[in-house]
């Protein structure tokens, strides 16, 4: 009877076991599935995105396309022992690589000037190791000079930048491959110096005209205008909906812009990089400087020829 009972609490044991077993095969189980459930759900929501992104890629309505090849800007003369090389390269119609940098005369790299980078870097954040690199792939991401980033602490290089790319692009439209030259520092030849859009983005586009006369800026029309002529300046609904979503309108920020860039030509360093921006027109006030330092670099070799700029437009 002894020997029965024994037996019985042994085969109960056993049992209870591979009951106990199993269940934690399942719950192993369960554990895994959920994993994996969850890994597949994050990676459907990261193929949805980047589908999502991809369609919702904007469409161009206007401006011409980049033709493939290699585009070249360098600056002739040195600023602070350094100067810009730019190279940009178009294939299939897009901005696939970009190379900005400042070299000195033995052809070294900013990037590499360790005082220059730690004086910079205490001073402003960044220096140009960091926004060197930050700017040439936010071009390529950009694939447009106005999409750039300002990188903070490095506002006017960021500036500077966009003005080149712009005329980069504008050459890559054209085909034209020869070096942009710039005459960085040189003095401005008088004459009256036109830029002009030839789209129009939201009924508008850029006219700008810029008159130098005994070396010095002296007037500034920077306007945005519409088919028949219309300035942006006078249209009343555009100015109200501006007005209560930035606090401040075309009919204020415009006439502003123009006020800015003569105040900063006619300061003790003139720059076109020196125009304070409009706040609430953070992005026409950055656009307005890229197209005044373009003036400005064609003021510098007494190029009179209206810039066209075959502006890209999207929906």
């Amino acid at each position: 009877m002894k020997a029965r009972k024994l037996m019985a609490s042994l085969s109960l044991l056993t049992f209870s076991a591979l009951v106990l077993g199993a269940c934690n095969a399942d719950n192993n189980g369960s554990k895994d599935s959920s994993t994996k459930e969850s890994t597949t759900e994050v990676s459907t929501k990261e193929s949805t995105k980047e589908s999502t992104t991809e369609s919702s890629a904007p469409e161009k309505v206007a401006g011409a396309d980049l033709q493939d090849g290699t585009y070249t800007l360098k600056e002739k003369n040195d600023s602070n022992g350094y100067h810009v090389e730019f190279t940009m390269t178009v294939k299939d119609g897009k901005i696939t690589e970009t190379d900005y940098d400042y070299k000195n005369a033995e052809g070294k790299s900013k990037k590499d000037d360790a005082e220059y980078e730690k004086n910079m870097k205490d001073k402003s954040g960044v220096g140009p190791a960091e926004f060197i690199p930050a700017l040439n792939e936010a071009l390529v991401k950009a694939q447009s000079a106005s999409g750039v980033e300002i990188v903070t602490g490095a506002t006017h290089s960021s500036e500077a930048f966009q003005n080149y790319a712009q005329q980069l692009i504008q050459a890559a439209q054209a085909g034209k491959t020869d070096t942009i030259e710039i005459d960085n520092g040189a003095e401005l030849k008088d004459g009256t110096y036109t830029l002009k859009e030839k789209n129009d983005s939201n009924g508008y586009h850029v006219e700008f005209s810029m008159t130098v006369a005994g070396g010095k800026v002296t007037e500034s029309n920077y306007d945005y205008k519409s088919a028949d002529g219309k300035s942006k300046k006078d249209d009343a609904d555009y100015e109200k909906n501006m007005k209560a979503k930035s606090g401040v309108g075309p009919a204020e920020f415009i006439p502003q812009l123009n006020e800015n860039f003569l105040t900063a030509m006619g300061g003790e360093k003139p720059s076109a990089g020196n125009t304070e921006v409009v706040t609430g027109a953070t992005h026409s006030s950055h656009a307005f400087i890229m197209y005044a330092q373009q003036l400005i670099n064609a003021a510098e070799k007494g190029d009179t020829a209206e810039i066209t700029v075959d502006n890209i437009v999207t929906k």
